[in-house]
């Protein structure tokens, strides 16, 4: 029967640009978009931009705008990366918005009224410098369990362990540099043990729905084994949020009016008008606590605890409709390790684009997804070899070797009919692929892809045993090549609705170029007959080596600049001239500032096993103790033995990196271009190890 289903991706944060990471979330669901769609159900599409917090706050300080004008231009970057990708929302908010306010609002209060909230006296961290509460991200210090230095207030990059910021050992404000002190403030909390039988309960119905992966309800059995804690829902001003009712000076925390942004897109959407079916009513009759539509969610894994326990909990508490389905991602990584700056693998999206087709990314994506919370990987080797082999290769060269013949001899025209062999071949092929519609909706779209991957591999050896271009020369033959290219190229149409949902620019254009437009999979079921196609154009192109290398640097370039293109463009020189190369842009002293810059004695220097570029270090840093460092400069020092008893310069404040062979801890200074013409900076004799350098 069918259905009527409200989907959102999580919210991107309005701080920096869309990257590739973020891409896997919205094609994941705009692909499950699009299949729903086709599989004749109605489907409402929306998101929104997280606009609230701290870090924007300081954000726009920095930049000199105000919070407001940093959001409106993230919000335009974002809805056109979006968009370019092919993720088509029918409404994408924000949620800085009035219809936002109003709903958070409502259940706020609804939860008050219901006894569902409580105040109490909270110390916290404040920053006596900037006048303001610190939250964890926002303090650093020394972790209180491996002492690594320079570690977030909630939990250490290098050990893994989690603390409260009042644990950390010298801990300073990462606003101001000053020394946070603590203080009493009053704070306010929804009480989540008054939902804890009910989310229970809930999250068994929803796993035994398929509504949630048991990896998340297993992982939710964890945040019950000690009973669940009141949740810290205020913060104190200055922040930039939506301050709580009768409050003042006090806003509410991001994440209680971030999921409250998806029904205010919703909301928004359904007094637009753009879609007939939808009025201001509607929404009243949908966000109803015992409504019979949908609301399914995608997000990542690491915001299962807001959507499984607060989400849930904020709406019965006001007596709305929960969540029918949390359908949760793992992370992207690049060529098996993590998106890194430094190799040019952390892509933004606007920088795939200016380099690679949208649908090619989309493609290698779904045949990697499945139901689970596993990684994804972009092996960028097999994303190039997957591309050429399986689209340009397998699916677009059916169309591209067989229509030609086609109009040079039947005038583009499709035979009227097909014999009852070819026609049952058409029949098993279009069966078996139907069982994509429920691989599609069980978001198992790597095993789809595996479907439809074996039906062309079948078609282009049905093209391969019965050579048309053999046959057209002849002429005896010519009522059997017809019955050939018109099967053909009914394999194309049959893989083209099938991939639909993954590839629709691409798909768009093969229907052009079939001269029809099916909106459903139902349409499979026919083989499409009697009917004139358009002259072939190119589909899809190889991806060339190249293309990737290319985008891979740009990304190491992009990386230097700030997230958004927010910097003045550079004016030329009063004094004329400008043939020059553009330095980098200007920083103010503050930023120098953060640089703990230290002369250190090379007590050990050595190769290290199983890299070819890298030397470790051991410094004597003075009162800063020793400290051991990583520096890939191997190749321009071959006898790292004489380094030692020189004295070099160090960045001390660097966060500690964990690499395979031990942590670094710091980094090394050198001058030059890399490889061979790197030469370490050196400090004169009378400078003693731990000297700062300014």
């Amino acid at each position: 029967m069918p259905r009527e289903i409200l989907v959102t991706s999580a919210l991107p944060y309005a701080n920096g640009r869309i990257h590739l990471g973020h891409v896997v979330e919205h094609v994941q669901s705009d692909i499950w978009v699009r299949a729903m769609r086709m599989a004749g159900h109605t489907v409402h599409y929306v998101c929104a931009d997280d606009a609230h917090g701290t870090s924007i706050m300081l954000r726009a300080e920095k930049e000199g705008i105000t919070p407001e004008a940093l959001i409106d231009g993230v919000w335009t970057e974002h809805t056109a990366d979006l968009r370019d990708f092919g993720v088509i929302y029918d409404h994408y908010s924000s949620t800085h918005s009035e219809t936002n306010r109003g709903l958070t609002y409502r259940i706020w209060r609804a939860l008050e009224q219901n006894g569902h909230v409580e105040s109490k006296p909270v110390k916290q961290l404040f920053d006596p410098e900037r006048q303001m509460f610190l939250p964890d991200r926002f303090i650093k210090g020394e972790c209180p369990v491996c002492h690594s230095k320079d570690q977030y207030g909630d939990a250490c990059e290098v050990c893994g362990s989690t603390y409260t910021p009042t644990d950390l050992i010298e801990p300073y404000s990462v606003v101001s540099g000053a020394t946070p002190i603590q203080k009493e403030s009053l704070h306010f909390f929804v009480k989540l043990a008054d939902f804890e039988a009910l989310l229970k309960s809930w999250l068994e119905e929803r796993r035994a729905a398929g509504g949630l992966q048991s990896e998340v309800a297993n992982k939710l059995k964890e945040w019950f084994a000690d009973g669940l804690r009141s949740w810290d829902v205020s913060r104190d001003a200055p922040y930039f949020g939506f301050e709580i009712p009768d409050q003042s000076g006090k806003y509410f925390y991001v994440w209680v009016d971030a999921p409250v942004g998806y029904l205010a897109a919703f909301k928004e959407l359904c007094e637009s008008g753009r879609k007939q079916e939808l009025g201001p009513a509607h929404f009243e009759r949908f966000v109803r606590a015992e409504s019979d539509t949908e609301m399914v969610h995608f997000i990542g894994k690491d915001i299962i605890y807001f959507h499984t326990l607060f989400w849930p909990a904020m709406l019965h508490g006001a007596s709305l409709r929960m969540p029918t389905a949390v359908n949760v991602h793992g992370f992207l990584t690049v060529d098996g390790a993590k998106m890194s700056k430094s190799r040019g693998t952390f892509v933004n999206a606007r920088t795939y684009l200016d380099h690679l087709d949208a649908d090619y990314l989309r493609y290698y994506l779904a045949s990697m997804l499945g139901p689970t919370l596993a990684d994804i990987d972009l092996d960028l080797k097999a994303f190039e070899e997957r591309v050429n082999s399986h689209l340009v290769g397998k699916w677009v060269n059916i169309a591209s070797r067989c229509a030609g013949f086609l109009h040079k001899n039947f005038d583009g025209k499709l035979a009227d009919t097909l014999p009852q062999t070819a026609r049952a071949r058409y029949g098993a092929a279009a069966a078996r692929l139907e069982a994509c519609a429920a691989l599609y909706e069980a978001r198992d779209y790597a095993a789809a892809m595996r479907a439809i991957v074996e039906v062309a591999d079948e078609a282009n050896a049905y093209v391969a045993d019965h050579a048309p271009w053999t046959m057209a020369k002849d002429e005896s033959r010519h009522a059997e090549l017809h019955t050939v290219l018109t099967l053909a190229l009914n394999y194309f149409r049959l893989l083209t609705i099938w991939l639909a949902p993954v590839v629709p620019a691409t798909a768009a254009r093969a229907f052009e170029f079939l001269g029809e437009a099916p909106n459903r999979f139902t349409a499979a079921r026919t083989p499409l007959l009697g009917q004139g196609i358009n002259p072939f154009k190119t589909l899809a192109t190889r991806i060339d080596t190249r293309q990737i290398a290319a985008m891979i640097e740009a990304s190491k370039e992009s990386m230097q600049s700030p997230d958004l293109q927010t910097a003045p463009a550079p004016q030329p020189s009063p004094h004329g001239g400008g043939g020059g190369k553009l330095g980098p842009p200007t920083i103010s002293i503050d930023d120098f500032a953060r640089l703990d810059l230290r002369v250190a004695k090379v007590l050990v220097c050595e190769p290290v096993d199983g890299s070819d570029k890298l030397l470790r270090f051991e410094l004597d840093a003075g009162d800063l103790g020793k400290r051991q460092i990583f520096s890939g400069i191997k190749a321009a020092y071959p006898e790292p033995a004489k380094l030692v008893g020189r004295n070099v310069v160090f960045i001390a404040n660097l966060a500690p990196r964990k690499m395979r062979f031990g942590v670094s801890e710091g980094m090394i200074l050198s001058a030059g271009t890399g490889g061979t013409d790197l030469f370490l900076l050196d400090a004169d004799q009378g400078a003693a190890p731990g000297a700062p350098v300014k």
